[in-house]
């Protein structure tokens, strides 16, 4: 069901948080601290309107959250470390079931309905709250279509979108083979997005110390 204009759709959300962190010597982004939050934290509250939470990472991860919602659960891809689109596609199979033509299924762990819409985050974007209003103004504008964050440079972010749930369910579901290592543009390569201009650096990301560093976050910075 169409959301009314102007008011914001339905979503569950998924955040990637299992990446191998190689440019920052294997120490994992969830845990780098900013402002008293790690990442992962703070990506966390820019979900607070989903229904129901996905994070695609390492079990531990969840011993260092504080106390969360009941709907807020995760999953890992197989293998670890298999690239976005398998950590993707583990969430979504987690949220919806593995038949992509379904769409009665009831969300595991949070016993929610299917939401028409998924919101997929990576969680290295510490600014990242301004780019999910966007996405989440343009759909409540004009609902007909998945959209994708597109950064003041032009790059595309298939990290910061908020997708259509019936085609990201189909494009994990319709791949031939493992999801495993696939890029994240061939696994939407069926998938119809708009671009959505976001804030300027709401989707800049941590890859390495020197960007960490813009943010006020040293090697040390992250979950004791």
């Amino acid at each position: 069901m169409a959301p009314a204009a102007g008011q914001l759709p339905a979503f569950n959300a998924v955040i990637l948080a299992g990446g191998r962190s190689s440019r920052l010597g294997g120490v994992p982004k969830a845990e780098l601290r900013i402002d008293g939050q790690t990442l992962l934290e703070r990506t966390l509250g820019t979900v607070r309107q989903a229904r129901s939470v996905v994070i695609a990472g390492p079990a531990e991860l969840e011993a260092a959250l504080p106390p969360g919602p009941p709907h807020c659960f995760f999953v890992r891809e197989e293998p670890a470390f298999a690239g976005p689109a398998a950590a993707v596609g583990a969430a979504v199979t987690a949220l919806y079931g593995s038949d992509s033509a379904g769409s009665a299924e009831r969300v595991p762990g949070a016993g929610g309905p299917a939401q028409p819409w998924t919101l997929v985050l990576a969680c290295d974007m510490p600014d990242v709250g301004g780019a999910v209003q966007a996405l989440l103004a343009k759909v409540a504008r004009d609902p007909t279509q998945s959209v994708m964050a597109k950064d003041g440079s032009g790059s595309l972010q298939p990290l910061a979108a908020l997708y259509r749930t019936g085609d990201l369910r189909t494009a994990v579901g319709g791949q031939p083979g493992s999801l495993e290592n696939l890029s994240m543009f061939r696994l939407l390569a069926r998938v119809q997005w708009r671009e959505v201009a976001v804030p300027e650096g709401s989707t800049a990301d941590v890859d390495t110390w020197a960007d960490a560093g813009k943010w006020g976050i040293r090697p040390g910075n992250r979950t004791g």
